[in-house]
């Protein structure tokens, strides 16, 4: 019989983000219904601690409304609560509160025959959900905010901890992620493979990285590296099916992140019925066709990276002497 090949898992970035406004609750519910085995999304706090879903540090890209989310209001006339996303079908800014409702959904009754009234029915309980920590936030007040959110729920540490995966930039929020949230997986996010050994090998099991980034030889060893290691690679954000049947071919990528759910679904589906008829029909022409995939262009983009990112919460250099396990830096943590 023939060997059923293994298909990295499809997990919408910012929800099925094509198709509806990017980190909306109808975007997330969409990825669910398209099949989305997880949704992936950013966080930023308001003034009055309300923990937000939303990509940008501001409001003017995607909304109605203009100005740093660190200066606005949730609640109150002119808070983020009324303003709605530029992008149609309007929506609503989700909560993160909201998102951990929507992950704790179970199928209303009837129930099943035989089925045990007790045990909760399955909805959105299989859904895993990546949260993108971004960089401008203070980690200690949004990790405490998270817990108090994540807490709440009833039967948290089976149900939904387990499915939590916290996305991290800066090894600055290695630390209190492993303070405040001790039961989430941490992953690396970024473009820089270097970056992610020498800062967070030994603190994270998931490597979340952009696909462009895992196409040259240092991604390639990488990849393989992580794989000996056990340690799981996301590959983001891959929207184009070329780039989709490139990591399907790869063996080593265990989640795509993309904005077209469907796509990769439907991909996926085709593959596992006929995989080398679906590889021969894409082209690896892309590899040689665009900058982004040439080292040269890829080390401008790292460091360009590094920079805007120690410009909000200082510089790697600071963890060296840890060489990569950052359980008790010798560096005030306490703000972002």
């Amino acid at each position: 019989m023939p060997v059923v090949k293994q298909l990295p898992e499809c997990w919408g970035h910012r929800g099925a983000s094509a198709a509806y406004p990017e980190n909306t609750l109808a975007s997330f519910e969409a990825a669910i219904r398209d099949g989305a085995e997880g949704i992936e999304s950013d966080v930023h706090v308001s003034v009055d601690d309300v923990v937000i879903m939303f990509h940008d540090p501001s409001l003017d890209r995607t909304t109605d409304g203009e100005g740093l989310i660190r200066e606005k209001m949730w609640y109150g006339p002119g808070g983020i609560e009324h303003l709605r996303t530029v992008k149609e079908p309007k929506q609503a800014i989700p909560t993160f509160a909201e998102t951990i409702a929507l992950l704790m959904k179970v199928r209303p009754l009837p129930l099943p025959p035989r089925a045990d009234p007790n045990a909760p029915q399955p909805e959105n309980l299989h859904v895993k959900f990546n949260v993108d920590v971004k960089v401008q936030n203070d980690p200690a007040r949004l990790f405490a905010l998270m817990h108090r959110v994540v807490a709440a729920q009833p039967d948290w540490e089976t149900v939904l901890a387990p499915r939590l995966l916290i996305g991290l930039w800066h090894p600055t929020f290695i630390a209190h992620a492993k303070t405040h949230l001790p039961y989430c997986r941490r992953s690396y996010i970024g473009e820089d493979t270097e970056l992610a050994r020498k800062y967070f090998w030994d603190s994270c099991d998931v490597f979340s990285i952009s696909f462009a980034a895992l196409t040259t030889a240092r991604g390639t060893k990488f990849r393989k590296d992580c794989k000996a290691a056990g340690k799981k690679i996301m590959a983001w954000t891959v929207n184009d099916p070329a780039h989709m049947v490139e990591l399907a071919t790869w063996e080593d990528v265990d989640v795509v992140l993309t904005d077209v759910t469907k796509t990769w679904l439907q991909l996926r589906s085709a593959l596992a019925v006929d995989y080398d008829k679906i590889v021969r029909q894409h082209s690896r022409l892309f590899l040689w066709t665009s900058l982004k995939f040439y080292t040269p262009f890829q080390y401008f983009e790292c460091r360009s990276e590094q920079q805007y990112l120690e410009t909000y919460a200082g510089p790697f250099t600071a963890f060296d002497s840890f060489d990569g396990a950052i359980s008790s830096p010798r560096v005030s943590l306490t703000k972002a």
